[in-house]
């Protein structure tokens, strides 16, 4: 259980197999976001359709409502939601550090309280792992802070007390039939980067996360951070970059050495009437889009391109339809995992890194654009 096997290798970007209890995971892989056990609009059915094989859950958000011992006496998140492939939780700890006004952090752990109702609640690691063994995902994380990354003073403290709180989490750890990833931090400090990935590598947790980018730091920076922390991650564990998961990025980073991703961008422009096209991101609202015989996208394989025009999804929208979203949701999700299905494809014939140049080019008017470092080419 939880053996990672590297099956491909180009340059730094590499394909690999991750075995867990509900299945293998084939990476890189993309995971949709079903923050409190669901991905918006969707249904599991159509997560297996678009080819998706890990999600993501929110510790944070399931502790609130419905409550982890609900979950747990449910059967666990996969039986409570019906998604029996591979799942992921988080720690909490990023949900923490967005709830900045109502939150006090100490060595032992944050008080903070509920955006639902403002009652007051505390997470320590120990709290956290509890929580995550009672949703029963096959993937937890450390409990970890995450800093504001230009605070170099303050991501120096935030560093040292994830390192603490990692150990506390392992120590806490129960379950065998869980994967606990340590989380590495230190904002885009090179020095604070390197020291914490050397120290959550010496853990020896079954997979390492990367956190605290995607948070306001520039893409320059995110890639220089990835520059030094990837090389010091163990070659035999699956990496893993917390909330990033932009065309770009996931092409940056998988050039870099990372296996899997997790974002909520696809379904938040769905539900914002946006969509991934090859002419760039399209607002579906457009008058333009009236008459438009087309579907979002020629080249794509997914329901609503195979089955819809740009014209009816248009009309779906102005009529404040809730099967625009679902449409959207289902193309945007499944135009990442055909990118990322693409870039395994080219890593195992030895053809990335020309097509990520390629796909570089092809994605760059659908978000802002973050050419490979001259390093990686």
């Amino acid at each position: 259980m939880f053996e990672f096997q590297i099956t491909a290798k180009n340059n730094r970007a590499r394909t690999g197999v991750f075995s867990t209890p509900h299945g293998d995971l084939i990476t890189p892989v993309f995971a949709p976001v079903g923050t409190q056990a669901t991905v918006k609009t969707l249904t599991p059915e159509h997560l297996k359709d678009i080819n998706a094989s890990l999600v993501l859950s929110n510790t944070y958000h399931l502790y609130l409502r419905p409550g982890a011992e609900l979950v747990r006496d449910m059967g666990g998140l996969h039986n409570f939601m019906q998604w029996h492939n591979p799942m992921l939780t988080d720690s909490g700890g990023y949900q923490v550090f967005s709830l900045s006004n109502t939150r006090k952090i100490d060595d032992d752990g944050v008080t903070f309280k509920s955006h639902i109702d403002g009652s007051t609640h505390r997470f320590t690691p120990e709290k956290s792992i509890a929580i995550q063994e009672n949703l029963g995902a096959d993937i937890i994380m450390a409990f970890d802070e995450c800093s504001d990354p230009n605070d170099l003073a303050y991501s120096k403290i935030a560093m040292d007390r994830t390192h603490r709180w990692a150990e506390r989490s392992v120590q806490a750890k129960k379950r065998s039939d869980q994967a606990l990833f340590g989380i590495v931090q230190g904002g885009v400090n090179a020095d604070l980067r390197a020291e914490s990935a050397e120290f959550i590598s010496s853990l020896d947790t079954p997979g390492i996360a990367i956190g605290g980018l995607s948070v306001g730091e520039t893409k320059d920076e995110m890639h220089s951070t990835l520059d030094v922390v990837l090389p010091l991650l163990p070659e035999n564990k699956p990496r893993y970059l917390m909330g990033v998961g932009t065309p770009e990025d996931i092409i940056n980073g998988i050039a870099r050495g990372v296996d899997i991703f997790d974002c909520v961008l696809p379904t938040r422009l769905a539900r914002h009437h946006s969509a991934f096209a090859p002419e760039g991101r399209l607002n579906m609202m457009n008058a333009s889009f009236a008459r438009d015989e087309r579907p979002i996208d020629e080249t794509c394989d997914c329901y609503a391109c195979k089955t819809f025009t740009r014209a009816y999804i248009r009309h779906l929208i102005i009529a404040k339809e809730l099967l625009a979203g679902t449409l959207l949701s289902i193309h945007n999700l499944r135009a990442l995992i055909r990118l990322v299905e693409s870039l395994r494809a080219s890593i195992a014939d030895n053809t990335f890194e020309t097509k990520s140049v390629e796909y570089l080019e092809q994605w760059r008017n659908n978000a802002s654009r973050a050419p490979i470092s001259e390093s990686l080419k």
